[in-house]
């Protein structure tokens, strides 16, 4: 079992994305991301991306392929394919068990459609028994400032998001929601606890707009 997460740091991009970014869709130059691209394989062998929409579909991949399959969650029992989630605020949300893995993409919309708990649900109909849960470098609860109307329809389902920003203001603690939400399937969950809005080592929409992508990696 091998999972990580990248950073901004060591890849061909340049200016806003600077300089490992893994994204199509942001705007950079094609041929940079598949030479970054290329370094992750390089690194961790074929892997397999998905296009993600902020929805609760669930993909499953056994080989990489040009054409991603539109979804927030992949999940494979192939070892010798890596699955990516790309982020740069979002949660990527590595799943880990014997049989099956998943990398799985979190905002606040995943959140709210459980993308995470049915891909445990997947999982174990797929066979898998323990599982447990990495969450990456996201957007923590003192940086993710929201309206007040936001804050309450989300943390009305979701009462552990409530948070508030150092001046007071609204605010979402999505890590600390999603951690909850696991918990009630039984995966236990650790956290790299990295805000990638105030570390300016990883990419972040919230801080930047125009940015690249990093990614969380998991490969049985």
């Amino acid at each position: 079992m091998e999972n990580f997460f990248t950073d901004r740091h060591g890849g061909l991009s340049h200016g806003d994305f600077a300089s490992f970014n893994l994204a199509m869709h942001v705007g950079d130059e094609v041929e940079h991301v598949h030479a970054n691209r290329k370094l992750l394989s390089e690194r961790v062998g074929p892997v397999a991306f998905m296009s993600q929409v902020h929805g609760d579909a669930i993909a499953e991949v056994r080989e990489p392929s040009l054409d991603a399959p539109t979804a927030d969650a992949l999940i494979t029992d192939n070892p010798n394919l890596a699955l990516a989630v790309m982020v740069a605020d979002c949660i990527p949300l590595l799943l880990h068990s014997e049989m099956v893995i998943a990398a799985v993409h979190v905002g606040r919309a995943g959140l709210l459609n459980s993308v995470a708990l049915k891909t445990v649900s997947r999982m174990r109909e797929l066979g898998a028994n323990s599982i447990s849960a990495t969450i990456g470098p996201s957007i923590c609860g003192s940086c993710y400032e929201v309206p007040e109307e936001l804050h309450d329809f989300v943390t009305k389902a979701h009462p552990t998001a409530s948070s508030r920003t150092r001046k007071g203001t609204f605010a979402l603690d999505l890590p600390t929601a999603l951690k909850a939400a696991l918990e009630t399937v039984e995966v236990l969950t650790v956290s790299t606890e990295i805000c990638t809005f105030e570390d300016e080592n990883y990419f972040s929409y919230r801080r930047n707009q125009v940015t690249g992508r990093q990614v969380g990696i998991i490969k049985l």
